[in-house]
This record gives C-alpha cells, structure tokens and sequence, in this order.
C-alpha cells in the first residue's frame, strides 16, 4: 500500500505529526510518500504533489486550505484529512487520534482492496480552447482587478436561459462545500453538503439579482464583456487570462473528491466561525 502525506508548510506541528505518522507507517511496511516542502523539513526524500494520484491514500495535515492544497494533486485517491486549522469543514480527524485513524484506513485497504468513502462534488471551468483543473470550493469569474472603477459586465445563463444581466466584481459559483467559504464572505447561502446542488453568487453587483442555488447537474454561463480582460481562478490557486467578450463555462467536474476516515460535523464547524 502507498500513502501519501501532505502538511501544512512552515508549521512545526504538521511537521512533527507528519513525521511521526511516516515513521509509524514505515514501521507497518507501507509505502510513505512525502510532499516536498515537508520532507525538506523531515530531511527525507520527497514527491510532487502532483504524483499523488498514484497513492491509495492521501492524507492531508493542517487547516481546509492544506485540504484543498491536497485535492489538486489527489486526483480520485481518498484523502484523509487531519485538523490542525481553526475551522475544520473538510478535516475530520483530530492530531490525538491521527496515527490511529490513518492505520484503521491501512487496515481496511489490506483486508478489503479498497476504503470505504464518500464523495464531493468539483467545478470544472471552461472556455474557448481552455479549461483549467477542477475546483473544489469554488470558481471566480472576475473582472481584471475588484472595487471602485473595476468590475465588468456580467451575463449569468443557467442552462442556456439568462438569470443576471449587470456590472459586477465577478461571478462566484461554488459548491456546497465552498459555501462556507470564499462564497460565505461574498453573502452567499450556506449549503448543507447532503444538498445535490451549486451555489452562483454575485460579487458587488450593481442591479444584480440575489445568490442562486442550482441542481448540481446544471451549466452556468458566465460571460464577461466591456473589460479589459476577465480571470478565471480555482479555489484561490489557479488563476486563467482570458481575452474579452468571454463566455465560461461552469459544471460539475466528472471526478468528485473522494474522503476517507471520520465525517466532520458540518454544524459544530460552523460554530467556530463566529
């Protein structure tokens, strides 16, 4: 079996952890991979993160965004996720319980060929001789740069019918998962990850017509016009140039996330943001 492990960069605690998760891993004659920057630490050999999809577990060490971090790399392989952030909607696992919850994951792929999981949906984002790799919070469709002066004309279609025709920062569309996040921040809608559906979100529009919940099937068309450019960009990350008129496209991706280990409470994690 191969486990990869990712942790939070310039931490001494997701450091430590991720040591000791290595080492006791090692010791039960699994393949450990390590990403880069921690095995500097480590001073062990290290991988790409973008190597992990060959892995049969990932496991994420740190906050949500170590998660996300986690995901581009994963591909399909289950990711387990640690908690050493604040808020903790995609990581389940306490540091306490961490080496035991990775060695029950072990255990069951040895006895089983496979581990139980749960899936996410991600957005993929399109356009004309482009497509960028699929996010797992959210996607931004965005004038060159935000506030006063910036922005663009934006065009909202779902499924071919038009929903929003105003100047606008940009466009958020993001899942249920994403809800909490960038989305939350624009005064989107919180969405259950149990709901089978996507969030689009206006970003300071003028005139603009209130946030959306859509069935997670749905194609949401962002068009951008009388701007110098628009920018694309995944979860953060990711960031894509396009030239103007532009039309985006927005789906669900046909790879979800796949989790392992211990579901997080979605209602205790929404305590710890207030």
């Amino acid at each position: 079996m191969k486990v990869a492990i990712v942790a939070q960069w310039g931490n001494d605690r997701t450091t430590r952890l991720a040591g000791e998760i290595r080492q006791r891993l090692a010791s039960e004659g699994v393949t450990v991979w390590v990403d880069a920057a921690t095995a500097a630490e480590l001073d062990v050999a290290g991988r790409e993160i973008d190597e992990f999809d060959a892995a049969d577990l990932v496991v994420s060490i740190g906050g949500d965004g170590t998660f996300l971090f986690a995901a581009h790399g994963a591909g399909t392989t289950p990711i387990l996720g640690v908690n050493l952030g604040e808020v903790g909607f995609l990581n389940a696992v306490s540091p306490d319980d961490a080496v035991d919850a990775v060695l029950t994951e072990v255990r069951r792929f040895r006895a089983d060929g496979e581990l139980p999981t749960r899936s996410m949906p991600r957005l993929a984002a399109s356009g004309e001789g482009w497509t960028l790799p699929p996010a797992v919070n959210e996607i931004v469709v965005q004038g060159p740069r935000r506030g006063h002066g910036g922005g663009a004309s934006v065009e909202v279609s779902i499924d071919g019918s038009r929903y929003a025709d105003c100047h606008a920062d940009g466009v958020l569309v993001s899942t249920p998962t994403g809800s909490t996040a960038y989305n939350l921040s624009e005064d989107g809608p919180l969405i259950h990850p149990g709901v089978s559906g996507i969030v689009v979100t206006g970003m300071a529009a003028a005139g603009g017509r209130p946030p959306l919940v859509v069935d997670r099937d749905a194609t949401v068309t962002v068009t951008v016009s009388d701007a110098e450019d628009a920018v694309v960009v995944v979860d953060g990350r990711i960031r894509e140039r396009v030239e103007t008129p532009a039309a985006v496209t927005v789906e669900t991706a046909d790879r979800p996330v796949r989790m392992a280990g211990p579901t997080a409470d979605f209602f205790e994690a929404l305590g710890k943001l207030e």
